[in-house]
């Protein structure tokens, strides 16, 4: 497996994660009461997070990603759906680099 393809899977899994932290975690917390929830799944996303960075790090040398891309992916990836942004890019890159 590709270090792209790695970080394409990992951006999708951190993508998710931030999702359901935001959409499902937070208003557990907030309306329902229960601040379990944003414990659990923010610790599980902030591994991810770093797994992210890592793999960005790894992806960015076999690629290679310009500064102002990996500045971008990470940008995006603070953003909620911004994963999908990151997905539609690395796709782009995979089929360049395999031309």
């Amino acid at each position: 497996m590709t270090e792209l393809k790695k970080f394409r899977f990992i951006n999708k899994i951190e993508g998710y994660s931030f999702l359901i932290l935001l959409f499902i975690a937070m208003p557990l917390k907030y309306l329902a009461g229960f601040p379990m929830a944003t414990k659990v799944v923010g610790m599980i996303h902030g591994i991810f997070v770093f797994a992210f960075i890592y793999q960005l790090i790894m992806a960015t040398e076999e690629v290679p990603f310009s500064k102002k891309e990996a500045f971008i992916f990470i940008i995006a990836s603070l953003i909620p759906f911004g994963s999908f942004y990151n997905e539609k890019i690395c796709s782009k890159k995979e089929i360049t680099n395999q031309e």
